[in-house]
C-alpha cells in the first residue's frame, strides 16, 4: 500500500526536523517555452482588455505587416537555470536539511544539462515536463503533462528525441509502450503532473473522464500523482481522492514559473536522487510539505506569478532583464525572435505599454493589498489534504 503524508510548515514549523533532505520537484527556468494563448483568453474574459487587444492586433498587421500569432508565440520564465536552482536550494536549506532540486522545463532538458557544468549543481537529475498527447477511446484530443525525472545521463538526449517523435506522431498504444519503457529505467521517476487541471480547456467533465481512462490503461506505469503548488485547495483535494481511487502515491510539484520558490516540497532521508526514487518507487513512501506561500490566497498568488513574468529585472543576465527579451514572436519573415528585436521603434507600442501598466497596477501597492483581502478565504485552510496523517 502507498503511504503519503502531508504536512504544513505554518502549522508545524519543525516538520522537517526528522528528515535529512528536502526535494524540489517540477520548477521552470528560462529554457521553458510557455504558451501565450492565455493573453487571447483575457480578451474573452475581460471586456476592458478586449478593445486594447483588438487595437494591438490591428496596428501590428496594418502598420508593420506582422499579424499577431498567439499560437506560435511564447514567453519564457525570468529565472536562468542557475538562479532557479539557487532559489529552490535556499528555501530548502533554511529548513536545516540538504537540498535536492529537479527542474523540469517543457519538453527540453537544456536547464539540467547547463547546470551540470556548475559545481554546486553537478549532480542535478536530468528531468523534463513532457507534453504527451492522448486521444482515448472516444478519440478526444487532450494533452497531459508528465514529469519525467532523472533520465539516464548517457541516454537522456536519445530519450528526448523519442518523446519528441511521439508528440509529433501520437498514438495511444505507442504512449503506453513509452511509459512501460520509462518504467523499466530503474532510477527514473514518472509523475502525472496536475492531473485534474483542464489546461487545454476541453471541459472539466470530459477532461476527468479522459484522466480516469488514461489511468485505467497506464496507471501501473506511474509512480505518483502530483499535488501541485500552483493549483488551488479544491483541485488538490480532488487529486487526493483520485489517488485513493487508483491506489497511487501523492508527491509534491511546485510548478514555479516566477520568482516565488516552490510552494511544496518532499521530505526524505535519502541523500541522493537515486535513493529518493527508490523510496518512492519501491517503498512507495512520500512525505509532502506545503510551504507558507501556499496558504496565501490562490488568485493573489497567480496574479503575483503573472507580475513576475512581465516585470523587468535589471540585475539579471543579459537576455533575461526585460519582459520583451523573454517573449518571442514570428517576425515579418516568420522567424521566431524576441520582441525586443522586432519593435519597429525599438520599444513596445503605446497600446501594449498601457495594457501592461494596467496589469502591473493590480499587483502593486494598495490595489494588490485590496485584492489579496478580497480573495482571502478562511475555508481554504481547513486542511483537507491529509492533515499530517498517512493514508
Amino acid at each position: 500500500m502507498p503511504t503519503s503524508t502531508i504536512s504544513y510548515l505554518w502549522r508545524d514549523p519543525g516538520a522537517a526536523r526528522t528528515y535529512q533532505t528536502g526535494v524540489s520537484l517540477h520548477s521552470h527556468t528560462n529554457q521553458s517555452q510557455e504558451t501565450l494563448d492565455f493573453v487571447a483568453d483575457w480578451g474573452c474574459q475581460y471586456k476592458l482588455i478586449r478593445p486594447l487587444l483588438n487595437r494591438l492586433e490591428q496596428r501590428s498587421h496594418n502598420n508593420h505587416g506582422i499579424p499577431i500569432n498567439w499560437a506560435r508565440s511564447y514567453w519564457t520564465p525570468p529565472l536562468t537555470p542557475k538562479l532557479a536552482f539557487d532559489l529552490e536550494s535556499r528555501q530548502i536549506e533554511k529548513l536545516n536539511v540538504a537540498a535536492l532540486v529537479s527542474v523540469s522545463d517543457h519538453d527540453n532538458i537544456q536547464a539540467p544539462l547547463l547546470l551540470r557544468s556548475v559545481p554546486s549543481a553537478r549532480h542535478i537529475p536530468i528531468s523534463v515536463e513532457w507534453t504527451a498527447p492522448y486521444a482515448g477511446e472516444q478519440n478526444s484530443k487532450q494533452y497531459f503533462h508528465l514529469g519525467i525525472h532523472n533520465l539516464p545521463s548517457a541516454r537522456a538526449s536519445e530519450w528526448m528525441e523519442t518523446l519528441a517523435e511521439f508528440t509529433a506522431h501520437p498514438n495511444d498504444a505507442r504512449l503506453t509502450e513509452l511509459l512501460v519503457a520509462l518504467n523499466q529505467e530503474p532510477n527514473v521517476l514518472v509523475i502525472f503532473n496536475h492531473p485534474l487541471w483542464d489546461l487545454y480547456r476541453i471541459g472539466q467533465d470530459k477532461h476527468e473522464f479522459l484522466v480516469n481512462e488514461f489511468l485505467q490503461k497506464n496507471g501501473a506505469h506511474f509512480h505518483a500523482l502530483e499535488l501541485n503548488g500552483l493549483r488551488d485547495w479544491a483541485e488538490n483535494r480532488a487529486v487526493r481522492r483520485l489517488a485513493e481511487r487508483w491506489n497511487m502515491l501523492l508527491i509534491s510539484g511546485g510548478d514555479r514559473h516566477g520568482v516565488e520558490p516552490n510552494a511544496n516540497i518532499n521530505l526524505t532521508n535519502a541523500t541522493s536522487f537515486n535513493e529518493f526514487v527508490y523510496e518512492v518507487r519501491k517503498e512507495r513512501r512520500s512525505s509532502v510539505l506545503f510551504m507558507p506561500q501556499y496558504a496565501e490566497p490562490w488568485k493573489h498568488r497567480i496574479l503575483q506569478s503573472t507580475m513576475d513574468a512581465i516585470r523587468n529585472y535589471p540585475e539579471f543576465p543579459q537576455g533575461s532583464r526585460t519582459w520583451d527579451q523573454r517573449v518571442y514572436h514570428p517576425d515579418a519573415n516568420g522567424v521566431i525572435r524576441p520582441l525586443s528585436e522586432i519593435w519597429p521603434s525599438g520599444r513596445p507600442p503605446r497600446t501594449l505599454s498601457t495594457l501592461l501598466t494596467m496589469v502591473r497596477m493590480m499587483g502593486t501597492g494598495p490595489f494588490s493589498s485590496s485584492l489579496r483581502y478580497a480573495w482571502s478565504d478562511s475555508s481554504q485552510l481547513r486542511f483537507e489534504l491529509g492533515d499530517q496523517e498517512a493514508y
